[in-house]
């Protein structure tokens, strides 16, 4: 099993959206690096530590797991969406997700700066410099302190 991060706008998608709706595709990824990990490394039952950014706070808000497998963005051959890219065909798609369930909200959201303020997470990936990926791979270790933040 893998450890992954993923960043959403809670005003776009939050990890309340994600406990009504149980599962959703994660859609709008438009970062080769960040696509790769959906499509080539993610497998169903990875964990998932569910971030709110561009929040106020940020921070990690619960987690999820990968429950499906990486497919085709449906956005991309949308014209009316922001996230359409003309090069993408149905034959030959560009962009990919995978769909992500609902397993818990924390009982405190865990802020960056808690995040930043505890050492054993120094090397954690989200607080690396210029680290701006909204998909990201976490050490075991990391996720079970972030967990544990969280109140779970």
């Amino acid at each position: 099993m893998k450890y992954w991060l993923m960043k959403s706008e809670p005003d776009v998608y939050s990890i309340d959206q994600l406990h009504k709706d149980k599962t959703t595709p994660w859609e709008g990824v438009r970062n080769y690096q960040a696509r790769n990990y959906m499509q080539k490394d993610m497998q169903v039952g990875d964990l998932v530590l569910f971030y709110h950014s561009n929040a106020e706070p940020p921070g990690v808000a619960g987690i999820a797991k990968v429950s499906k497998l990486a497919f085709p963005d449906k956005t991309q051959f949308e014209k009316k969406s922001e996230y359409f890219d003309a090069k993408a065909t149905k034959e030959k798609p560009i962009w990919f997700c995978v769909e992500v369930e609902y397993i818990a909200k924390f009982k405190n959201l865990v802020s960056l700066s808690d995040l930043r303020d505890n050492e054993k997470l120094a090397d954690m990936v989200v607080l690396q410099k210029g680290s701006r990926l909204s998909v990201q791979p976490v050490e075991k270790k990391h996720f079970d302190i972030v967990k544990k933040m969280g109140g779970l």
